[in-house]
């Protein structure tokens, strides 16, 4: 005898779905590229790579200095609205926030790049033309990253490619110099708290692959005394000098090749007059690991040295118009990094192969040092073409088959969205 059970026609559709969603799931990169929409979605890219190359030279003819980022965080938003996103936003840091809602909410991938630049307010930031290169500050970092991204909503919205997870994108602030990951840091701890289970960040050119978040400490360090006369009151503390003393010592420091460990300083001021003692100086130092113990070790070594110099000044100078030092802590990279045999890192990898990208595994200062080292899967990918002169005012970028890099980046939010 065979009993018919009654199930509610509900549960049937519901049990297909995730069926469907369990198979769509363990396809491979190099099955994924086979699907007819999929497949359209990177045709799309080769074909706009013309429009994406204005659109990466219009953003990056939108001053975004450090700490005002707000003008091209706008434009973001509003192509963000035309292209379809919903729940744009801007949240209290500045990030400009766009969901492409899947079939589910989760898994929320979470597709950044960064808008801000290296350069401060005032510098020309128009891009020239040399035949096929564009050149101008930033150009390649990151506002390829920020026109690859639109490009990669563009593409998946006219294949009509449904994720099965959903795709939040996001134009973050605050990835360069001082500004301290302060985007990452806030769409971790406040906007999107709890929400994120993957992320991606583009940031400049090639094809590299990061999955290891170098961490830094910068300080600014601040040399005080009462200055003087460089000869009525000679015989005095220098601060000056006594920040040379420190630098000295800084620069003789030794440190591991792997983990790689570096120390530089990087800004130095003070001073009012050549025939004046100084009655301050000061300077920025940056010390950079991607091993946490190494950094650490490195930090302290800076804080003797800095302590030393000035004890050393004072001792010079019998103590007459003695210096003082203050040490502040600016900036805080967290170290992190995502296994090489983690599953984000080889669908990455499985993705460059499906597309015949060869690409090294590399490590370096990114957006995703805040998810590393949180646990949470992240990597880094360059936008594709060949970028020169990153962080300088002669920076350029050379768009040869530059497309392949926005093909890798659909391909893999794809992969990753499920």
């Amino acid at each position: 005898m065979i009993l018919a059970l009654k199930v509610p026609l509900f549960h049937v559709k519901q049990a297909l779905i995730l069926l469907l969603a369990a198979v769509s799931f363990a396809q491979t990169p190099a099955e994924l590229i086979k699907n007819p929409a999929i497949r359209a979605a990177l045709d799309a890219a080769q074909r706009n790579e013309p429009a994406t190359l204005e659109q990466q030279v219009k953003i990056c003819e939108i001053p975004a200095p450090p700490f005002k980022e707000e003008e091209r965080g706008r434009e973001l938003k509003r192509l963000f609205e035309a292209l379809g996103l919903q729940s744009v936003r801007i949240d209290s840091a500045g990030n400009v926030i766009g969901v492409r809602p899947g079939r589910t909410a989760h898994p929320n991938l979470v597709f950044s790049a960064h808008l801000d630049t290296v350069f401060p307010e005032g510098t020309d930031v128009k891009v020239k033309r040399d035949g096929a290169v564009l050149r101008g500050p930033g150009i390649g970092d990151d506002c390829r990253g920020l026109a690859v991204m639109l490009a990669v909503i563009r593409a998946l919205n006219e294949a009509r490619v449904e994720t099965p997870g959903t795709i939040t994108f996001v134009a973050d602030v605050g990835e360069e110099g001082l500004g301290d990951l302060r985007g990452m840091k806030s769409l971790f701890y406040e906007s999107l708290k709890g929400q994120i289970d993957k992320f991606i960040s583009v940031d400049g050119t090639g094809l590299g692959i990061t999955h290891i978040g170098v961490g830094s400490n910068r300080y600014r360090v601040t040399f005080k005394g009462p200055g003087g006369h460089s000869f009525g009151a000679f015989g005095m503390a220098n601060p000056i000098q006594a920040m040379g003393r420190a630098i000295a010592k800084i620069d003789a420091f030794d440190v591991p090749a792997q983990p790689k460990t570096t120390f530089n300083v990087g800004r130095v001021g003070g001073g009012t007059s050549v025939n004046a003692i100084p009655f301050e100086a000061w300077m920025e130092v940056d010390m950079r690991s991607s091993d946490p113990a190494s950094l650490k070790a490195v930090d302290a070594k800076f804080n003797a040295a800095v302590r030393e110099a000035v004890e050393e000044e004072n001792r010079r100078w019998h103590n007459r118009g003695p210096v003082s030092v203050a040490a502040e802590l600016v900036g805080v990279r967290p170290a992190g990094q995502t296994p090489k045999d983690s599953p984000i890192v080889q669908t990455a990898l499985g993705v460059s192969r499906a597309l015949q990208i060869e690409e090294a595994l590399r490590e370096g200062s990114t957006d995703s040092n805040v998810p590393m080292n949180l646990g949470i899967p992240a990597i880094t990918i360059s936008g594709g073409g060949n970028g020169t002169g990153a962080h300088s005012l002669n920076e350029a970028f050379d768009p040869h088959d530059s497309w392949r890099g926005t093909q890798r980046a659909i391909l893999l939010a794809v992969a990753l969205a499920r």
